[in-house]
């Protein structure tokens, strides 16, 4: 009777609206579900739109009902249409003291919101204060939010009490601790580094809910540092122990199994921890054992243990027991009728032939099946499995079978992995030089430019290379193969662009090189391919270079060449094409064709595609030519990147210092030649480096920043007065923004079963006895017969290793030592002084000389007027002035003199009296102490 009442009370609800909701979202529902066409659905939800936007702008809605029309604009979201006019009042609600309603709220935020979201903000406080609730429900909500919503700036706030949370007396309120901590752990590892503590001791929680919560990030953490965790090998293998023995609560069970998905985590730890440790594999072999023995396979979760069990003893290292456990597994896997039990045993015998490569002859006529079955996902699983079984022996059954398969499916992307796996089988395992060359020629045919360029280069190499041993013979049968095999199939309507470089290369090289084929016959094949593939620049490229090569050697030998007329009126054409690379190869080619036999020999050797090249990178060989030019008064060369300009205006830079490109305009003016001034020795004076001015005010990139900071310091204006024009300070936002960013740099930084399910019961594993089809049992001889060598097996004599050098190899020139360059000072650095050589040149008498040649050419040229640029500098003829311009070599023992204007006293005269001043030793800081206190702020 109760129950007759409950239902009479749910009737009623549903006839009021149902379940809560009311009757205009479950005729939104319903609507939405019987729309046919999407422009009708959008039609109702656009319209739905507006009736909320309407609503949730009324003055004092209920909160029942923005319970509801909080649920609508979910629904909304979900159907893919925007809800963000509603977000804040979602955000509002997670305020509610009401539980039910702040669920919702925090539900709703959860959906419409990501961790960058500008709302974020607005939630941390609610989290933080709901976090200490004494309701364990609240904080559950709370910290389901934190893990979809705490972004790496808002750890901080919340992580203190998250940490608390872990010794709550709820155990659900432990776990989504633990499970936000995860979350910390991957968003920002530094955050919760010191707590990595924590997970170890939770292992040991009373409740399995919690333990099973910190297994996922302990394999995170073991993923990345094993060894660190190795002595926790034992306690996983206890815990896994005790749930085999179904020492767990019944509620932890699925399908009668107890706690597999537990199982399943603690077989992918202690395959991280097993692998390549012999005492941890002892550890863990009986209780593998234990889990085979009582595995239920009828069940799909039973076999996903066994699979996981399997995995894992593909990883450790199983004594011979567990082999023979899981050859037996993966025995039944393959007997089964269900796809993803078949898909399952392909996959695990895979893993364990590279321990056992035995293994997988007891079970190849069910590989053979698995090969033949429509599914195509089990077939190419299957393929994987042949491809790490390959060998001398069964490689031609292999390769052919892949080849086939290739042509019959359309898909691009596997077939390109085919060609490359069919390609590399063939480089390691061929038989017989006829064999590799044809299985190219099928590859590169039917895969056609899907296939990676660096196999046309591997196998261009391999034929150039030959069998890398010092058999002649041997190498020029292989040409000679591939020139006849090449040239029946040059005559194919539509072949890839990528074997037609192949095949003009290798005629080019090999063509006549055996004398078989006239020069005639190849240069009139190469024509043929240019003239049938007009449109593909790259090949007429290659084909212009084979008919050059072709020519040369008939020159080299003494042979006189006879141009073709179709060949002679392609060269015309090519003198007048649009693609200046095919012109350059053209009007080579005409060049070559005029040279005697000495110059062609020296210029396109025979066969020569494989020597080392050597390339002078310094191009020393100019080294000479530089030196007198320099010396006739030449300007030495300025790299690229000093020439874009990119530099500051109080930067002063070496000579051979780099800098960062900017495509910036330079205006000052250029540098005279250096006079030659006799040596003068003085041991007084201090040398002054030529100046190099720069008047760009572009940034300077931080890299440059980074490596000049080291061995420049820098002048800061930050904050300091103005001494001309309106009082003011300089900025400093910009200034503190730069040197901050280069001071901090920059700091960033399933296996799984396909095809139909099936849950078949323990006799569907039973072994059946059909008849056995003569044909599989000669396959399966020909895929697992002979010996039973590993894949590593190498091929002998006739196998396609390349030893030779590498094409075009520069050779090392070594590099000069550079005289190190003082790096420039700064002007109004009041440190220590640094150790400077001095120089036997006074700076004063060679800037004299300067002046004197100049006053006797032009009278009154002045050489500082060459800097036009610059800012006119005023000088005076007062002492205190004169001292505070000299203030700047107190301390700069390599500094260069400030240019300035023809305007003022005379120059010669000012020098002299500073010369006068340095000598005796005056000390320009104590003479004007006012104006370096001003300029240093």
């Amino acid at each position: 009777m109760e129950q007759l009442k409950t239902i009479g009370r749910e009737l009623a609800m549903g006839s009021q609206g149902g379940f809560g909701q009311s009757k205009e979202f479950l005729d939104l529902v319903k609507s939405i579900g019987e729309a046919r066409s999407k422009a009708e659905e959008d039609r109702i939800v656009l319209s739905e739109i507006d009736i909320l936007k309407r609503k949730l702008l009324e003055p004092d809605v209920p909160k029942r009902k923005m319970k509801e029309y909080i649920i609508r604009l979910v629904y909304i979201e979900m159907l893919g249409h925007d809800a963000s006019f509603g977000y804040i009042h979602a955000v509002k609600m997670t305020h509610d003291d009401n539980l039910l309603l702040k669920r919702t709220g925090y539900l709703a935020v959860t959906l419409f919101l990501n961790e960058d979201h500008d709302l974020i903000i607005l939630i941390v406080n609610t989290i933080q204060k709901d976090l200490r609730s004494d309701n364990y429900l609240v904080v559950c909500a709370a910290l389901n939010a934190i893990c979809r919503l705490i972004n790496e700036e808002t750890i901080p706030a919340v992580l203190p009490q998250v940490v608390e949370l872990l010794n709550h007396q709820k155990e659900a309120v432990r776990k989504k601790a633990i499970m936000a901590l995860h979350r910390f752990h991957r968003k920002s590892p530094s955050s919760v580094s010191h707590l990595i503590s924590n997970f170890r001791k939770r292992l040991c929680d009373n409740d399995p809910g919690v333990m099973g919560a910190t297994l996922c990030p302990l394999f995170d953490l073991i993923s990345e540092d094993v060894t660190s965790y190795k002595d926790l090998v034992s306690s996983f293998v206890s815990i896994l122990k005790q749930v085999t023995e179904r020492r767990l609560p019944k509620s932890y069970d699925y399908h009668q199994m107890p706690a597999p998905f537990i199982q399943i985590k603690l077989l992918k730890i202690m395959a991280l921890l097993g692998s390549g440790d012999k005492n941890a594999s002892e550890i863990m072999s009986m209780v593998l054992g234990d889990l085979f023995r009582k595995c239920d396979s009828s069940t799909n979760i039973g076999n996903a243990i066994l699979y996981e069990c399997i995995r894992c003893i593909s990883c450790i290292l199983p004594n011979p027991k567990l082999l023979e456990a899981a050859a037996d597994a993966i025995s039944k896997f393959l007997k089964s009728d269900s796809h993803n039990l078949k898909y399952m045993g392909i996959d695990g015998l895979g893993r364990l032939i590279k321990i056992s490569p035995d293994i997988a002859e007891q079970h190849q006529l069910a590989v053979i099946d698995c090969l033949e079955d429509p599914d195509d996902t089990l077939k190419r699983k299957t393929f994987e499995l042949l491809y790490k079984m390959t060998k001398s022996s069964n490689v031609e059954v292999i390769v052919d079978r892949m080849i086939d398969y290739m042509i019959s499916i359309n898909d691009n992307h596997y077939k390109t992995e085919i060609a490359s796996r069919c390609v590399e089988l063939a480089e390691q395992f061929a038989p017989s030089n006829q064999w590799f060359i044809q299985t190219m020629n099928k590859v590169f045919e039917h895969a056609g430019d899907l296939v990676n360029i660096k196999v046309a280069h591997n196998l261009m190499r391999l034929i150039a290379e030959g069998f890398g041993e010092d058999d002649d013979d041997a190498d020029s049968k292989l040409r000679l193969s591939a020139v006849e095999s090449y040239l029946q199939l040059i005559s194919e309507p539509k072949l890839p662009s990528l074997f037609l470089q192949v095949i003009s290369w290798v005629l080019g090289e090999y063509g006549t090189a055996d004398g078989k084929y006239s020069a005639s016959y190849i240069s009139g094949k190469l024509c043929d391919v240019a003239d049938a593939y007009s449109s593909d620049e790259t090949v007429k490229g290659y084909a212009v270079s084979a008919l050059m090569k072709i020519y040369a050697f008939e020159i080299a030998s003494g042979r006189k060449v006879d141009v073709l007329p179709e060949c002679q009126s392609l060269i015309e054409e090519l003198l007048a094409s649009h693609s200046t690379d095919l012109q350059q190869r053209a009007y080579e080619l005409q060049a070559l064709l005029a040279l005697d036999a000495r110059a062609v020999e020296t210029i396109i050797p025979l066969d020569a595609s494989c020597e080392d090249i050597e390339v002078d990178k310094e191009l020393s060989f100019l080294n000479g030519y530089i030196q007198q030019a320099i010396e006739s008064g030449a300007q030495p060369y300025i790299s690229e990147r000093e020439r874009l300009g990119m530099f500051e205006t109080t930067d002063y830079h070496p000579q051979d210092h780099h800098e960062v490109p900017s495509h910036t305009l330079r205006f000052e003016a250029y540098e005279l030649p250096k006079p030659s001034v006799p040596p003068q020795a003085s041991t007084e004076l201090v040398p002054v480096p030529e100046p190099y001015y720069s008047e760009s005010h572009q940034p300077i990139s931080t890299s440059l920043v980074s490596e000049r900071e080291s061995s420049e310091i820098k002048l800061r204006l930050d904050g300091v007065k103005q001494k001309w024009g309106r009082p003011s300070y300089q900025s400093t936002t910009a200034a503190s923004s730069t040197t901050q960013q280069a001071a901090n740099g920059t700091t960033s930084h399933s296996d799984g079963g396909v095809g139909s399910s099936s849950s078949k019961p323990r006799s569907s594993y039973e072994p059946k006895k059909p008849e056995i089809d003569p044909e599989k049992q000669r396959l399966a001889a020909s895929l697992f017969g002979g010996s039973s060598s590993s894949r590593t097996d190498k091929k002998s004599s006739g196998g396609h290793k390349p030893t030779k050098g590498t094409v075009n190899k520069p050779a090392t020139v070594p590099k000069e030592n550079p005289t190190p360059v003082q790096p420039p000072p700064d002007l109004l650095d009041l440190g220590e002084p640094t150790a400077t050589t001095v120089s036997a040149m006074d700076p004063f008498k060679e800037l004299e000389g300067l002046m004197d040649s100049s006053s006797q050419d032009g009278g009154s040229n002045d050489v500082m007027g060459l800097y036009s640029d610059a800012a006119p500098v005023t000088t005076t003829t007062s002492v205190d002035s004169l001292l505070s311009e000299l203030s700047d070599s107190s301390k700069g023992n390599s500094r260069t003199y400030q240019s300035q204007t023809s305007k003022g006293p005379n120059t010669k005269e000012a020098l002299e009296k500073d010369a006068l001043v340095r000598q005796m030793g005056v000390n320009p800081t104590s003479q004007n102490p006012t104006l370096f206190k001003d300029l240093l702020g």
